[in-house]
């Protein structure tokens, strides 16, 4: 997955939006203000933060062990950081991803959800 892919896809999800708090190169992807992705899309390799549930999160740490790590300046328990380098699956990067966007939805207010599709 290319970095201009990864952006996409993460502008996909409903009422997303991509914010650069931090500096000008790093990405950062939110749903209504609450942050599920951050990336510098310019980094080599190309990595990507993402919200996971915390026993998932070890499976995978372990599963892709060098390439799925602990999220990096995250909470370790919840936040993994993902190499998006062609070694792991497309289509397992955009798993995690939706998966990090749908946790994040979760945790907002019902009203919320409903307006997202996604109770």
């Amino acid at each position: 997955m290319s970095p201009e892919q990864l952006r996409a896809f993460c502008l996909s999800f409903n009422a997303t939006v991509e914010e650069f708090p931090f500096n000008p190169d790093t990405s950062v992807f939110k749903v209504l203000g609450k942050l599920f992705a951050l990336t510098r899309l310019d980094a080599n390799p190309l990595t990507v933060n993402l919200k996971c549930d915390p026993e998932d999160a070890l499976r995978l740490r372990e599963e892709h062990e060098g390439l799925i790590i602990p999220g990096y300046h995250m909470n370790k328990r919840h936040w993994n950081t993902v190499t998006v380098d062609g070694r792991l699956p497309d289509r397992l990067v955009r798993e995690l991803v939706e998966d990090s966007y749908d946790l994040v939805v979760a945790g907002l207010p019902r009203a919320e959800r409903l307006r997202l599709d996604r109770p």
